[in-house]
């Protein structure tokens, strides 16, 4: 029995119950309506959590080199795409050499204020035996607390070197685009010498390495019906041959909003649904493919699916 005339069948069996009990013809015995075989269906498609990944490049530039194409898998850290990177590495190389020349500039100090402490503390000593006169000893103590000045400042040149070659690092990675994640390359809109921008919409749409969910589209009629915890048989409505997978629901939104599976345009408009998502009791098979429609049978024993 296919998915849609189940859907029909469960609609047919509540309107002849509700024709049952408002006869009061006493001639024909009353009828009793047949139990469904499901306490709801709703109609769903498959995702994963979070959907699929756009990357758009992170800055704005020409297109050098691209490593991965449609249909490949890709680790995470992999490089998709590199953009021209002359001018960033430039920067590097700037910021560097400031880094190499603050941190001389430091060393320096630190040998000047070294010597220049011992020459303070030398005639420091020879003034206070005599042997020496006051005035040169607070000369060379000044220079050494000058030196000392002079020593903090080029600390923090060195300092800020360095976050300036952390910066222009950051910079020049970000001349790279790689995988975020484990995942297969589902489309690709780049090609290599073309101008691209980092608002320019996504380069690789990526389709990730996780668990396959079904987002069924829950009636409000049957929101009552339906709790977290319960199985259910998902059924394909796309005559792809997908067999039938189990499931258990593990979230029922709180939003109701209109229908965006429903084929007629009428019946969309004025049917209230609220998001219900479902997760597979085993791993839904290679053949499944994300957006593919299917009916999901709530209340169904799970005896009744096929296992892939």
């Amino acid at each position: 029995m296919s998915p849609r005339l189940i859907l029909s069948l469960l609609v047919f069996g509540t309107a002849t119950a509700t024709l049952v009990a408002c006869s009061h013809d006493d001639a024909a015995p009353p009828v009793a309506a047949a139990k469904p075989a499901y306490v709801a269906v709703a109609r769903g498609r498959m995702d994963i959590e979070g959907g699929l990944l756009r990357l758009a490049m992170p800055r704005d530039g020409i297109v050098t080199s691209i490593s991965a194409h449609e249909g490949m898998h890709v680790k995470k850290g992999d490089v998709l795409a590199t953009l021209d990177n002359e001018p960033a590495r430039l920067a590097v190389n700037s910021a560097e050499a400031e880094q190499r020349q603050a941190d001389a500039q430091t060393r320096s100090l630190d040998t000047r204020i070294a010597t220049a402490n011992q020459r303070a503390q030398r005639l420091a000593a020879a003034a206070a035996a005599g042997a020496g006169d006051v005035q040169s000893a607070d000369d060379a103590r000044e220079a050494a607390t000058q030196l000392q000045a002079e020593l903090e400042n080029a600390r923090a040149a060195s300092a800020l070197a360095t976050q300036k070659v952390a910066a222009a690092r950051y910079e020049l990675s970000q001349r790279t685009l790689v995988a975020p994640i484990d995942a297969q390359v589902v489309q690709r809109t780049v090609q290599v010498g073309a101008s691209v921008s980092a608002q320019g919409g996504p380069a690789f749409v990526l389709l990730p390495d996780l668990p396959r969910i079904v987002r069924a589209e829950l009636n409000e009629s049957f929101v009552r019906t339906v709790s977290v915890g319960m199985a259910a048989n998902v059924v394909d409505d796309s005559g792809s041959g997908m067999p039938t997978l189990a499931a258990h629901v593990v979230r029922i939104g709180e939003v109701f909003g209109s229908s965006t599976l429903e084929d007629d345009p009428l019946v969309r408009a004025n049917t209230r649904t609220v998001e219900c998502v479902l997760a597979l009791d085993q791993p839904a098979p290679q053949s499944v493919r994300i957006g593919q429609r299917v009916i999901v049978q709530f209340g169904s024993p799970k005896q009744g699916a096929t296992k892939p």
